[in-house]
């Protein structure tokens, strides 16, 4: 058994066809309006004609003079006869007073009574319309035959008889044919302009799909919109008039968007700043790759392109991701890597400590040994009594004995001002704290150490705290930052290596977030000597009593 499939029309063929029937039913009812057309002219040039000849036959006086006689019929009969051809009319009939037929073109007629087509036309009253007649539909005019008062030879009215003049109606054959000598032309061109159109769109719209069928453009639809809300990503796409054409539910979250946000533009979303500059492409040429920018609260990592087919420049597509969540994995990864700098540090320190005392007991400088133990205890002493007792709380106090190792395995110095005075404070907002003032440290050390320079190379932290906040400024002896970045370092989560041309990080958009989290906002500016960082906390109220 051989089974016989039946092959779908494409989509070129199924508008192609439905063009042609559009066509066809135009067709349709331009002819049925020329019909309607043609029976309204006929009607009204025709129907004048018989309704003068009617007028003029009524009017005649051999009717009027022989309608009153016996027998009229073979006075009225050549009359009768001689008009069709003479008008051009089908029937001629004439009837007396008593509705009898006594003349008319179809002598079978001739004793019968008369169709009038309206009561009216017995009491001296014209007629006009269509009637059946001797088998066929034809126009007809009425008109009554009045006559004269024997007595006063005046025309009082008198009713004598009626004059029924008739034009047989076209067929529908006759009245297309009638209707215009063009009209099967114009008809065929039209067609024929509508088939080649028809052709036309059909092609075209084959060409804009690609090629794909109906089927084929719903199943990408469905495998896109799976695509799109399956993805853990975000996902926008503009048009080049920055208009959002396409996003997903984790783009429209991350990026806090309203619901009805497609078709909007940037302008109207609000979406402005850095985040504006990425999506747009300001600056960034056609690709952008991996850009840090802080919305929302959330630190998101986007990844631009252009889109362009044969040249055209089509829009963008871009693809965010949330790293917030990781930026605060990497802030403890980081805890973690610097308690091992620590170590490392100290052990450096502590092997350069050791080789200096066994070379002096070698050389048997005793008495040296003594004193060199004796300054190293007064200086780690001097140190933690430095930072203890102007920090109470020991997680950020370690912080600073941390970083003091690795600044000091870097040649740099880390200074704690004399202003400093920080209370113990609750864990969450000591890890808040901890956090920022790590990012500062990190990111002054790392410019100080970058930078060459006659000048000896500090870093100073100083917190100061009252009832409302907590404050940390962290000043250094770098090259500052440049007056243009000076904003820009926190929005594009740079550190300061990046806003001297480096890689980009998060630790200063991380910062940032904190300080916002808390209340609070985080600024920089430049000195005579560096950069001085401030960022600011509030303080619970809870906190604030306990501090006073």
């Amino acid at each position: 058994m051989v089974a016989v499939t039946s092959r779908r029309r494409t989509l070129a063929g199924q508008l192609l066809i439905l063009q042609l029937a559009i066509i066809v039913v135009v067709l349709v009812a331009v002819a049925a309006v020329s019909l309607a057309q043609s029976a309204a002219t006929f009607n009204r040039v025709e129907g004048r004609r018989v309704a003068a000849l009617g007028e003029r036959l009524g009017g005649s006086p051999l009717l009027r003079d022989q309608l009153d006689q016996p027998a009229p019929g073979e006075a009225i009969a050549p009359l009768v006869q001689s008009i069709p051809d003479q008008y051009g009319v089908t029937s001629v009939t004439v009837a007396n007073a008593r509705g009898r037929v006594v003349a008319s073109t179809n002598p079978t007629l001739v004793g019968s009574p008369v169709r009038l087509g309206d009561p009216d036309v017995a009491q001296g009253r014209s007629w006009f319309g269509e009637l059946e007649i001797d088998g066929s539909q034809q126009l007809v005019a009425q008109v009554p035959v009045l006559g004269d008062d024997p007595k006063t030879k005046k025309n009082l009215g008198r009713y004598l008889g009626v004059v029924v003049v008739g034009e047989a109606s076209p067929t529908w054959s006759q009245r297309l044919v009638g209707a215009s000598s063009y009209l099967l032309t114009y008809l065929g061109i039209a067609c024929g302009l509508g088939v080649v159109g028809s052709w036309l769109l059909a092609r075209r719209i084959k060409r804009q799909t690609l090629g794909l069928e109906p089927r084929e453009i719903a199943g990408l639809a469905e495998h896109r919109e799976a695509l799109l809300h399956g993805i853990a990503e975000g996902v926008i796409a503009l048009d080049p008039q920055h208009r959002v054409t396409l996003v997903n539910a984790v783009g429209r979250r991350l990026l806090d968007l309203p619901e009805h946000c497609l078709g909007r533009s940037l302008a109207e979303l609000r979406i402005n700043g850095r985040l504006r500059d990425v999506l747009a492409g300001a600056g960034s040429g056609p690709e952008a790759r991996d850009q840090v920018v802080v919305r929302g609260g959330r630190v998101l990592v986007m990844n631009r392109m252009t889109v362009r087919k044969d040249g055209r420049r089509l829009g963008s597509v871009t693809t965010l991701r949330d790293r917030t969540e990781l930026a605060r994995l990497e802030q403890e990864i980081g805890g973690f890597r610097s308690t091992t700098e620590l170590l490392r540090a100290q052990t450096h320190e502590f092997a350069n400590q050791l080789h200096t005392i066994s070379g002096l007991i070698q050389i048997g400088e005793h008495d040296e040994v003594v004193r060199y133990v004796d300054a190293l205890s007064r200086h780690r002493a001097s140190l933690d009594l430095t930072v203890t007792s102007r920090i109470h709380d020991t997680a950020v106090a370690a912080l600073l004995m941390a970083k003091s190792a690795v600044a000091a395995e870097r040649r740099v110095e880390l200074r704690v001002s004399e202003r400093t005075g920080l209370d113990r404070l609750p864990p969450e907002l000591a890890a808040d704290v901890a956090t920022v003032l790590g990012n500062l440290l990190d990111n002054a050390v790392e410019a100080v150490a970058g930078h060459t320079s006659d000048r000896p190379a500090w870093v100073e932290a100083e917190l100061r705290q009252d009832a409302a906040s907590v404050e940390i400024v962290v000043r250094d002896s770098g090259p500052g930052v440049a007056p243009e970045l000076a904003q820009e370092v926190f929005t594009h989560g740079f550190t300061t290596k990046a806003a001297e041309g480096g890689e980009r990080g998060i630790g200063l958009a991380l910062t940032r977030l904190v300080c916002h989290r808390r209340g609070g906002e985080v600024a920089v500016t430049n000195t005579d000597e560096g950069a001085m960082f401030t960022a600011r906390m509030s303080v619970p109220a809870t906190v604030g009593q306990e501090a006073r």
